[in-house]
């Protein structure tokens, strides 16, 4: 069965000098604009009770633009700043839904360098994307096509702490649904290995943040030399976002081939609910947890299994996985399995047991069970 779906297609691109100059001052007018309506939003509610909507920050946007003093905020396209006020409006939404905290100031070094242009602000005509008020297309990579005669709804350019540029189109797509198999498997999350299946086989954890530490460290120590404000120690920072921008380059590719490869040859796949945020609370492990990007692996398998017809079993994080016997008609369950047992013999069934090939068949069994 097909559906269709919003799905967004990333690309790198080279901006010209100019390009680079108009999309700069774009992101400061984007963060200038959140901050303001932020800030006067905070204060209407504090000092009179009110709210706000997206409309009364519209009508805030066109006064702003009409000061002298913010006069460069008529130099950019107006477009992205709505958007901006509009994705403001949706942070508020979650929090007030108790999904999200209350929106945070943007910092010009620390957050995103974005900005959103809806289709009455850019052009897509024969593989050439313009946005407003540039003169001439943006130098796009297009390293993979397009769905045919798709047509962006949005385009998002973005740039990363490591210097690069992309341009991040949303386009609306049909997605048939894989042809249906009668396997199923269970999936244990680790750390020595990546994740291990019900079947017997193991992941390794390829540990991309470890490999590249010691280069991080020795970057992250000359940024700390380097003289506040200088233009050497940007140069410094730049390294070191390039580095952590190569892990997780390198992460989130091993990431999508394995979460492909699950969902393709699997008809359900049952994993824990864990919760990673818990979970970094453990000093001991924190890195190696964060290096795992467990939870990135989930959020794949979701949104691919809703994609491709596939159904994602979640096992409650509290469920005895490691102390369960998996053995046909047994069950038995220890009191205690500490995470250096690496394997362990069924005291009432005589079954040896590898620890995560053990706790990756009970998630499995836990998984149907609860269908």
């Amino acid at each position: 069965m097909a559906q269709v779906i919003r799905r967004a297609y990333k690309y790198r691109f080279y901006p010209t000098t100019e390009q680079a100059d108009l999309l700069n001052r774009t992101f400061g007018c984007v963060r200038l604009v959140w901050n303001k309506a932020l800030a006067e939003r905070t204060r209407r509610y504090t000092d009179e009770g009110k709210s706000t909507s997206y409309v009364d920050t519209a009508k805030w946007l066109t006064a702003w633009k009409r000061d002298p003093e913010l006069a460069f905020l008529c130099e950019v396209s107006n477009v992205p700043l709505q958007q901006c006020l509009r994705a403001q409006q949706n942070a508020f939404t979650n929090f007030f839904a108790k999904r999200a905290g209350y929106p945070r100031f943007k910092s010009k070094r620390k957050s995103r360098r974005s900005a959103t242009f809806q289709n009455n602000a850019f052009t897509f005509r024969d593989g050439a994307l313009k946005l407003a008020k540039t003169a001439e297309p943006l130098s796009v990579v297009w390293h993979r096509p397009l769905p045919p005669g798709a047509e962006p709804s949005t385009v998002t350019v973005s740039q990363d702490g490591a210097g690069r540029w992309f341009v991040s189109l949303l386009v609306e797509e049909t997605v048939a649904a894989l042809p249906g198999t009668e396997a199923v498997v269970g999936i244990d999350a680790g750390l020595t290995h990546l994740v291990t299946l019900s079947t017997g086989e193991k992941v390794a954890n390829p540990r991309h943040e470890r490999a590249d530490r010691r280069k991080l460290a020795k970057a992250q120590k000359d940024v700390s030399r380097k003289v506040r404000g200088s233009a050497n120690r940007d140069k410094a920072r730049a390294r070191v976002a390039r580095i952590h921008a190569r892990i997780a380059d390198r992460r989130r590719d091993h990431l999508h081939k394995l979460s492909t490869r699950l969902v393709r040859e699997n008809q359900a796949l049952a994993i824990e609910d864990l919760s990673v945020r818990n979970m970094l609370g453990n000093h001991c492990l924190a890195r190696a947890i964060g290096d795992a990007s467990w939870s990135q692996l989930r959020s794949m398998l979701e949104y691919k299994s809703g994609w491709y017809g596939r159904e994602l079993l979640l096992v409650d994080r509290w469920f005895p996985s490691s102390k369960l016997c998996s053995a046909p008609g047994c069950g038995h369950m220890n009191d205690m399995v500490p995470l250096n047992v690496r394997s362990w013999r069924c005291p009432r069934c005589g079954t040896l047991h590898d620890r995560d090939v053990n706790a990756a068949k009970n998630i499995l069994a836990a998984g149907l069970a609860d269908r």
